[in-house]
C-alpha cells in the first residue's frame, strides 16, 4: 500500500493505465456511439496515453533545478505527452484532465488523499473548460463524480480516496445512458467515461497492489452497426480537423470564436505556458480550408490532420501517411550500410543534439522515428525530438539499445499503418529482440559473473556481464546457447572490426548443430570494441 503518489508511482500508473486501456481497447471502441455510431475512442485513448508514456520514458530523470517536485515533474511530463499525442475528442479531454491534475499537485510536498481529491477537481475544471459546449453523460460527468466523491471522503488516506473516486466514477458511468438518449437507444455507456474508469482503476491497482475487476455495464440491447467514424458532434459536418498550434493566449480566444462559428465538437486546449504555448485544436467542420486559415491567423499550426468521416472504414486504422523517415545512430561501416539499405538516414555514433536534429530535418519528412542504439544516446535523441517539435516535425524515439534491436524495428515498418501505430510496432519488435555484446576486459573488475582480468572475454546480455571466458569463439557460442535457452527463432550476428576471420562462421556452425531449427543471419558490422554483437528474436 502506498500512502503517497511519488514519481515512481506516476510512472507505474501510466504504464499500468496504458496496459489496461490496451486490454479494453476493443470493448471501448464498441461502446462509442455518441451521438452516432463509431468505433475509435479506445484506440484514441491508447495512442494518447502511449504518447504520455513515451514522454515519461524520455524525460523522467531530468528534473529541473527549480520548479515542481519530482512527482509534479512526472505528472506534467505525462500531461504534456498526452497533449502532444492526443487523438480525437477523448484524447484531448484526457490530456486536460491530466494537466489539471498535474497543475494542482506539482508543488505539493506529498500527494495524499486530500491532494488527490483536489487534483481530480482541478482536472475536472480543466476538462470542462476545454469543451466549448459541455455535454453531461460523457467523460465530463464521470470525472466530476470522481472528484466529488474524493472530496466527500475527506481523508488523507490515499488508497481509500482513490478507491472511493474509482467507485463513484463507475457508478456515474452506469448512469450515462439516463443522460444521453443515444446511449440509451444503444444500451451502452459512454466510451470516454469508460476509458477514464479504466485509468482510475489502474491508479487504485498501483496504490494497493490489487487489481479491480470492474467490467463495463452490460448493454441491454445490440448496438446498431457503425456507419461513420465520429466520437462527438452532429452528422451535419463532414470533416474532423485536428492540429497543434503555437500561439499566444489572446490569439487563441479569437480562434475559438472563429471555429465555433464553423462547426461543432470544438476543443482547444493548451500546455499552460505563457505568454506563448502549444495548443491542441480539434473541430468538426465542412470548410476545412477556413478552419486551417483560422489556425494560421492565430499562430503557427502544424501536424495538421483531416479526416473525412464518409471515407473511414470500420477499422480504427487511418490511411497511410506520406513523408516518413527513420534516423539511426550507427558505429561501424557495415552496420551503417545495413541501415542505409533499409532506407534510414545514418548518423555516426555519439552524436550531439544538434547533429541529430540536423539529420531529422535533412530527411524532409514530417514524421520521423529515431533509433539511438545506445543508452547514452537516448537522452540526446529525446532532446533532439523536443527541438524538432518546435520546427513542426513529429519525432518519436524508439529506445533501442543495440543495432540488432534497430534492425528488428526497421524490419516491421509498414507505410500502410498510421505513424503512431507503426512506432508502437517498431518499439514492440525492438523490445522483443534480446541482445548481447562480446568484448575483451580492459582492466580488473568484479562483475555479477565473478572477477575478471585484463584480456578476459566478457559476454554481456542486456548490458550485464553473464559469462567470463578465455576463448573468444567458445564464449560467443556459449552466450548464444544461454540466450536461445530462453527461446528464439532467429539469431543475428554482427562481426566487429577486430573480429578474427571465421568467427561468425564458427558461431553459425555451432547453432546449426545445437539448434537446428533456428535461423542465423551474419553480417560484417565493423563496430569497434565488440568483436561480436548478437540479437535473438
Amino acid at each position: 500500500m502506498l500512502d503517497t503518489l511519488d514519481a515512481a508511482a506516476v510512472r507505474r500508473w501510466c504504464a499500468s493505465g496504458l496496459a489496461a486501456l490496451k486490454r479494453h481497447q476493443g470493448e471501448i471502441d464498441q461502446l462509442n456511439v455518441y451521438p452516432v455510431p463509431d468505433g475509435d475512442t479506445g484506440t484514441n485513448l491508447v495512442l494518447t496515453l502511449t504518447s504520455a508514456q513515451q514522454a515519461l520514458a524520455m524525460d523522467l530523470d531530468t528534473l529541473p533545478d527549480s520548479g515542481p517536485t519530482a512527482h509534479g515533474h512526472a505528472l506534467r511530463l505525462m500531461a504534456q505527452g498526452a497533449l502532444l499525442g492526443a487523438r480525437g475528442n477523448s484524447g484531448v479531454i484526457l490530456s486536460q484532465i491530466l494537466r489539471g491534475f498535474a497543475d494542482q499537485v506539482a508543488g505539493a510536498p506529498a500527494v495524499r488523499g486530500r491532494e488527490l481529491a483536489a487534483a481530480l477537481r482541478s482536472g475536472t475544471a480543466a476538462a470542462y473548460a476545454a469543451v466549448s459546449r459541455p455535454v453531461e453523460g460523457t467523460v465530463l460527468t464521470v470525472v466530476a463524480a470522481a472528484a466529488a466523491a474524493a472530496e466527500g471522503a475527506d481523508s488523507d488516506d490515499l488508497p481509500t480516496v482513490a478507491g472511493v473516486a474509482a467507485r463513484a466514477a463507475a457508478e456515474a458511468l452506469a448512469r450515462t445512458p439516463e443522460q444521453l438518449p443515444a446511449l440509451a437507444r444503444a444500451g451502452v455507456v459512454d466510451a470516454g467515461g469508460r476509458g477514464l474508469c479504466v485509468l482510475l482503476d489502474a491508479l487504485v491497482e498501483v496504490l494497493t497492489g490489487e487489481r479491480t475487476a470492474r467490467p463495463a455495464p452490460t448493454p441491454r440491447s445490440a448496438r446498431p452497426a457503425a456507419t461513420v467514424a465520429r466520437e462527438t458532434g452532429s452528422d451535419e459536418y463532414a470533416y474532423e480537423v485536428q492540429f497543434l498550434l503555437d500561439a499566444r493566449g489572446e490569439a487563441v480566444a479569437g480562434l475559438r470564436r472563429a471555429l465555433d462559428a464553423l462547426g461543432d465538437s470544438l476543443v482547444v486546449v493548451g500546455d499552460g505556458r505563457e505568454p506563448e504555448g502549444t495548443w491542441n485544436v480539434h473541430v468538426h467542420v465542412n470548410d476545412v480550408g477556413a478552419a486551417v486559415e483560422a489556425g494560421v491567423a492565430a499562430g503557427r499550426p502544424y501536424r495538421i490532420s483531416v479526416t473525412r468521416f464518409a471515407d473511414q472504414p470500420q477499422s480504427p486504422s487511418g490511411p497511410a501517411v506520406a513523408g516518413r523517415a527513420a534516423v539511426v545512430v550507427a558505429t561501424g561501416g557495415g552496420i551503417a550500410d545495413l541501415f542505409a539499405a533499409e532506407g534510414a538516414t545514418v548518423v555516426p555514433g555519439n552524436p550531439s543534439t544538434g547533429e541529430l536534429l540536423d539529420a531529422v530535418r535533412s530527411t524532409g519528412a514530417a514524421r520521423v522515428v529515431v533509433l539511438p542504439n545506445d543508452p547514452n544516446t537516448e537522452a540526446v535523441a529525446s532532446a533532439a525530438a523536443r527541438e524538432a517539435h518546435r520546427h513542426g516535425i513529429k519525432v518519436s524515439v524508439v529506445p533501442t539499445r543495440s543495432p540488432v534491436q534497430a534492425l528488428a524495428a526497421l524490419a516491421v515498418r509498414d507505410a500502410d499503418r498510421r505513424f503512431e501505430d507503426d512506432v508502437i510496432a517498431m518499439a514492440e519488435a525492438a523490445g522483443a529482440c534480446r541482445y548481447a555484446e562480446v568484448c575483451h576486459a580492459s582492466r580488473e573488475a568484479l562483475t555479477v559473473a565473478g572477477p575478471c582480468r585484463p584480456g578476459d572475454v566478457l559476454a554481456l546480455v542486456e548490458g550485464e556481464v553473464h559469462l567470463i571466458g578465455t576463448d573468444l569463439t567458445d564464449t560467443c557460442a556459449a552466450v548464444v546457447d544461454r540466450m536461445l535457452g530462453g527461446g528464439g527463432e532467429m539469431v543475428t550476428l554482427l562481426a566487429g572490426v577486430d573480429a578474427p576471420a571465421g568467427l561468425t562462421d564458427a558461431v553459425r556452425a555451432h547453432v546449426a548443430r545445437r539448434w537446428p531449427f533456428v535461423e542465423v543471419h551474419a553480417y560484417p558490422g565493423g563496430q569497434p570494441f565488440y568483436p561480436l554483437l548478437v540479437g535473438i528474436e
